[in-house]
């Protein structure tokens, strides 16, 4: 055979080869860890740059309203602009103190809210236990009313409450609001605490009863600790709801001294005239946001989980 038939039939497997190394350089894992890690950077880069500007979203309008309570009267009310900044003052919060004594009802709030939190706290720890743990005979029927509640607007049930509440002696009372809000918190805090107790495995309760730890022991030293998504959850709706609410407490509150954070900003937004003091108004919204902004911080990864609660099986 010719030398130029040699080198014609050694050149096909070499450019062979020299193509297999290529597809198997290619595909190699080395390759495919690359443009994996590509992809994910790539979508890390997404989901931050999607983060910051909901964060944007819902940060800018609280970031504005407390620049605007540092504003003076007259140019809260003004378009504004870039000189407005210059003028930044501590009057409108001077003047809720000093001249109005705000702290004295934002107390009377914390008071009402604290303990309308523990309490439904505590009720609705105790009858989540019941409805999840303990069947009786028309437990589901009872526990569609519970729910059935909270169709049931409070607005529409203030006149025979404030009759109930009068003749117990209740009303002009912090301690009659807090029962009363209460009373509308608790289906939402059993509707939550019944699904977070179905999520515990029934062995835990179990071996606690073969150590002979009772009922109350088992709910308080072995259940608690893993209910506590669910606590929180509850504590936090119930603190919210009784910390803005309006209605009830212009309702069921007759002495000023008594008033609650809402009652008393509405007071002091108006002047001797009915004009509106939109400094006062600014500056007491910055106050009652703080503590709600504060809870929710604070509870967060305990309330996104107590939501979640009874939504995944297993």
């Amino acid at each position: 055979m010719s030398r130029g038939g040699y080198g014609g039939a050694l050149s096909t497997p070499v450019r062979g080869v020299t193509g297999g190394q290529q597809g198997q350089r290619a595909g190699s894992p080395r390759a495919k860890g690359r443009s994996t890690g590509g992809k994910h950077r790539s979508g890390f880069y997404l989901y931050l740059t999607a983060g910051t500007l909901a964060s944007l979203l819902f940060l800018l309008p609280l970031a504005w309203a407390v620049l605007r309570s540092f504003m003076p009267e007259n140019l809260v009310t003004q378009a504004p602009s870039g000189a407005d900044f210059s003028h930044l003052t501590t009057a409108n919060y001077s003047g809720l103190i000093t001249g109005n004594d705000i702290l004295h009802y934002t107390l009377n709030s914390l008071l009402v809210a604290c303990g309308t939190g523990l309490l439904t706290a505590i009720v609705a720890t105790m009858a989540g236990y019941g409805f999840a743990r303990f069947r009786f005979r028309g437990s589901g029927v009872v526990f569609a009313l519970v729910l059935a509640t909270l169709m049931v607007p409070f607005q529409a049930l203030l006149t025979p409450l404030f009759l109930e509440m009068h003749s117990l002696r209740l009303t002009n009372s912090l301690l009659g609001l807090a029962l009363f809000y209460t009373t509308f918190n608790l289906p939402f805090g059993v509707f939550v605490m019944r699904n977070t107790f179905l999520q515990i495995p029934w062995e835990l309760s179990e071996a606690a009863a073969v150590d002979g730890a009772s009922t109350t022991r088992t709910l308080v030293s072995v259940l608690r600790p893993l209910v506590v998504p669910g606590i929180a959850t509850t504590v936090l709706y119930a603190f919210l709801f009784s910390w803005t609410e309006f209605v009830g407490a212009l309702t069921f509150l007759t002495t000023q001294g008594l008033y609650t954070l809402p009652l008393a900003l509405l007071n002091m937004e108006y002047g001797s005239v009915g004009q509106v003091n939109f400094g006062f108004l600014e500056a007491g919204a910055v106050i009652a946001m703080v503590p709600c902004v504060l809870l929710y911080i604070g509870l967060q990864r305990f309330y996104i989980r107590g939501l979640m609660s009874g939504v995944v099986k297993g």
